[in-house]
């Protein structure tokens, strides 16, 4: 089985979340079955969704999951998101981002309506929003959870000032912060190395360490970063690091795929990916990470290789 961490103090979750973003695109209801089929065996048990998720529908698709599986509700953590609004909605609207109190309660129960549910384990604020109120947004968690219907809640994308602005206004912690973070997104782990050195990256300077300390898990969205690094023919512009990937692969036994996962894991902040992909071969072989032996050698080699250049 694969191994759990908490998200907070009253979920335990599987190392590896599954992403159901793409969830919505599949045609046929028998292959989103087959996709959540192949991450329970995996052992996941988390699995991330957000109310712009093919428009909602992605939501719907797993819902059908959850209600042709009775118990399988309360065997599993479901995740949503909140915050993005489309430049349509409604009619004439720009695309903008919204975390009104309106706006987070109607979302919150849409997405419990399209996934058949009556609670979300953990909700979370999609992007940063300029115009947030950090009361309103307290007000609407507060009544979320008075309801019954949001046990957690966290954010995504969001930097150190913003989760401090906001968690000092709640009067309960919150749980996860979802960021980009892969071999081919470094910033927020290469921001560590560069500090005090000229030039050198600070647009993510410590939040993976402040969340760390804070209690705040952090959830690496896109850790395959598409399959770029995995694809039997790389882009041009990643060969190097991708060959580097496969010769390690090679090495340990496993799928490239595996190794990419497997060096967010080798973090030993508790990052926890959530992998994205339809394709049950590929779900399988990102479960296969928990049980890759990638070294310190291993993992600054990769390191290095996708900064393409040396330390400072």
């Amino acid at each position: 089985m694969m191994d759990t961490l908490r998200l907070g103090d009253d979920i335990a979750a599987s190392r590896i979340a599954y992403g159901c973003m793409t969830l919505g695109g599949l045609d046929r209801q028998e292959d989103v079955a087959a996709a959540v089929d192949a991450a329970l065996d995996g052992g996941i048990t988390l699995f991330d969704h957000a109310d712009i998720y093919g428009r909602g529908r992605s939501e719907e698709v797993f819902g059908r999951v959850l209600a042709d599986r009775p118990g399988l509700r309360d065997r599993i953590v479901l995740q949503s998101k909140c915050g993005i609004r489309f430049a349509d909605d409604p009619a004439g609207s720009p695309q903008r981002y919204d975390l009104s109190y309106e706006h987070i309660v109607r979302s919150a129960e849409g997405s419990l309506r399209r996934l058949g549910t009556d609670r979300l384990d953990v909700f979370l604020l999609h992007r940063p929003d300029p115009l947030m109120d950090p009361a309103e947004v307290a007000r609407a968690f507060a009544d979320l959870h008075a309801a019954g219907k949001v046990r957690a809640f966290g954010v995504s994308n969001c930097s150190v000032a913003q989760i401090d602005l906001l968690q000092a206004a709640l009067d309960r912690p919150l749980v996860a912060n979802q960021i980009q973070l892969s071999l081919l997104h470094l910033g927020p782990i290469d921001a560590g190395v560069e500090v005090n050195w000229p030039g050198g990256a600070t647009h993510a300077a410590g939040l993976v360490e402040s969340c760390w300390q804070r209690g705040l898990r952090v959830q690496a969205w896109a850790p395959t970063a598409g399959g770029a690094l995995t694809r039997a023919e790389p882009d041009p512009a990643h060969r190097a690091l991708a060959e580097h990937v496969r010769a390690v692969a090679d090495r340990l036994k496993t799928p490239p795929l595996a190794v990419v996962v497997a060096w967010l894991l080798r973090h030993p902040a508790g990052i926890q990916p959530v992998v994205g992909t339809t394709s049950p071969e590929r779900i399988a072989a990102a479960c296969a990470a928990t049980e890759v032996p990638l070294s310190r050698d291993d993992w600054y080699e990769l390191f290095i290789t996708a900064r393409g250049r040396p330390l400072p």
